[in-house]
C-alpha cells in the first residue's frame, strides 16, 4: 500500500543523514508478510549491556507483541538485545495464534543471534485481525542476521512503513561533561494516530551510558509533550510502541541517578528527536495537505489545556475547514466548548497565526475574512486559543482531513 501512495506534499526534502550509533547494527529484507517488491522486516542488534526503555499503547485490544514487550521491558538482564519489526500485518486480535507467533519469532531470533529470548523485542504493524504468516519472517532471520551493518538505519526505517509516504528519521547530539553523545531514531505512522501513551512505532538509539531506570524516566516524561501531542484521526492503534536503547558506548561516567545534572541536557536532545518525529507523523497524515499546530494557553492547568487542544485538533469540522482553506473560526469555538473543560465565552481569544480573530466573546474588530482566507492558503496552519483563566498551556500537532484519507482507508485491505 505504501508504495502506491504519492508522497505527502508536507514531506521533508530528504531523509536526514543519521549518525552511526556505536553498539547498534541494522538490517532490512523483503519477507512477503503482505507487501511485495519492498523490504517489510527489519532487525536491530544491540550490544552487550544496552539499556532498553519503552512506552506502549494503553489500548485494551493491544497486540500480542505489545503485551510481550511490556512484560520484558521492566527486566534489566544485561547482555545483547534485538528488536525485530514487520510491516503489513499487526498480529493484533488474532487470539492464541498471535501469542504463538510472537513466541516463534522471538525464539528464532534468540537462537540465530545467541541472545536471551527475554531480550528480544518484537513489533508488528498493519492489518488487524488476520493471522500473521510468521514462518515467512522466521525464514529470513538468518539472512537478516548476516546482513547487519551499522549504517543501515534508513533501510530499517523504510521497512516498517505501512501507509506512510516517506520514512521518518531524526537526530541530535548532546554534550555531557565534554563528551558528545549521539541520539538518532526513526518512526512510522500515518493513520490510526491518536496518543494514549505513544502513537505509532518508534525506535531511538543513543550511545549514552545510563541505567534503564533513568532512561525510562526520560522517555516517559518527554513522551507527554511529544508523541502524546500528535493526532491524525483520533484513533489509537493496537500496536503503538516506542523503544529507546542506550548502548553505553560513549566515553562517559554512567548516569544512574535522575537527579544527575547531565539528565536535563540529555533530555533536551531526546525531546528534540521525539518532537521532530512526532511532527513528521502529522506531516504524513493520511491524505494530509496541511500541518496544523494548535496552541492553547490560559487554561486552569496543563491537563485541561491539552484536552482543549486535542478537541480542536481532532475535530472533523475544524480539520475539513482547514482542508478547504475556510477560516471558519466558529468551528474552533465549538471544539473548545465540547472539550468538557472550563471555558468562558467572554474571556476566549482566538488567532490564526498572528491574526487576531475573536476576543471578548465576539469577532475582533480588526479581523477581516480576507485576511483569514489568505492565511488558510498556507501549508502550515497555527491555531492559537487563550482561555483567559490561568497559566495552563499545551501544544499539539495534527493535519487536515481530506478525501484522500477516506480513499486510503476505504482501500486499505485491497
Amino acid at each position: 500500500m505504501a508504495g502506491k501512495l504519492p508522497v505527502s506534499p508536507l514531506a521533508p526534502e530528504k531523509f536526514p543523514t543519521l549518525p552511526v550509533i556505536d553498539g547498534v547494527r541494522f538490517a532490512a529484507l523483503e519477507a512477503g508478510v503482505r507487501y511485495s517488491g519492498r523490504a517489510d522486516v527489519m532487525l536491530a542488534e544491540l550490544c552487550e549491556g544496552t539499556a532498553v526503555a519503552g512506552v506502549f499503547t494503553r489500548s485494551s485490544t493491544r497486540s500480542a507483541a505489545v503485551l510481550d514487550c511490556q512484560e520484558k521491558i521492566t527486566e534489566d538482564l544485561g547482555g545483547r538485545a534485538a528488536i525485530l519489526v514487520n510491516s503489513g500485518n499487526s498480529n493484533a486480535f488474532t487470539g492464541h495464534s498471535g501469542f504463538d507467533s510472537v513466541a516463534k519469532i522471538t525464539a528464532a531470533v534468540a537462537e540465530t543471534m545467541s541472545i536471551d529470548a527475554k531480550r528480544v523485542f518484537t513489533a508488528s504493524t498493519g492489518v488487524i485481525g488476520e493471522p500473521i504468516k510468521w514462518e515467512r519472517i522466521t525464514a529470513k532471520i538468518g539472512d537478516l542476521n548476516a546482513a547487519l551493518e551499522a549504517g543501515a538505519m534508513e533501510n530499517a526505517a523504510r521497512a516498517i512503513m505501512t501507509t506512510d509516504t516517506f520514512p521518518k528519521g531524526a537526530t541530535k547530539t548532546a554534550t555531557l561533561d565534554g563528551v558528545e553523545v549521539k541520539i538518532a531514531g526513526f518512526a512510522k505512522g500515518s493513520g490510526m494516530i491518536a496518543p494514549d501513551m505513544a502513537t505509532m512505532l518508534c525506535y531511538i538509539f543513543t550511545d549514552a551510558a545510563m541505567s534503564r531506570e533513568v532512561l525510562q524516566q526520560c522517555l516517559w516524561l518527554d513522551n507527554a509533550s511529544t508523541f502524546n501531542c500528535v493526532t491524525v484521526d483520533g484513533d489509537t492503534s493496537t500496536s503503538d510502541t516506542v523503544l529507546v536503547a542506550a548502548t553505553g558506548k560513549a566515553d562517559m561516567e554512567p548516569i544512574t541517578d535522575f537527579a544527575d545534572p547531565r539528565v536535563r541536557i540529555f533530555r533536551d536532545a531526546l525531546h528534540a528527536v521525539m518532537k521532530d518525529l512526532a511532527i513528521q507523523i502529522a506531516r504524513d497524515g493520511e491524505g494530509a495537505t496541511k500541518l496544523i499546530e494548535v496552541q492553547v494557553t490560559g487554561a486552569n492547568a496543563n491537563g485541561p489545556a491539552h484536552r482543549v487542544a486535542m478537541a480542536i485538533a481532532n475535530s472533523p469540522l475544524v480539520k475539513t475547514a482547514v482542508a478547504g482553506e475556510d477560516p471558519n473560526w466558529g468551528r474552533i469555538v465549538m471544539a473548545v466548548g465540547k472539550a468538557g473543560e472550563r471555558a468562558e465565552r467572554d474571556r476566549l481569544t482566538i488567532w490564526f497565526g498572528d491574526i487576531l480573530v475573536a476576543e471578548n466573546g465576539w469577532v475582533a474588530p480588526s479581523y477581516t475574512e480576507e485576511a483569514g482566507a489568505a492565511y488558510m492558503k498556507r501549508d502550515e496552519i497555527v491555531i492559537r486559543v487563550d482561555l483567559g483563566l490561568d497559566n495552563g498551556t499545551a501544544t499539539v500537532w495534527s493535519c487536515d482531513l481530506t478525501h484522500g484519507y477516506i480513499s486510503i482507508n476505504a482501500d486499505y485491505r485491497s
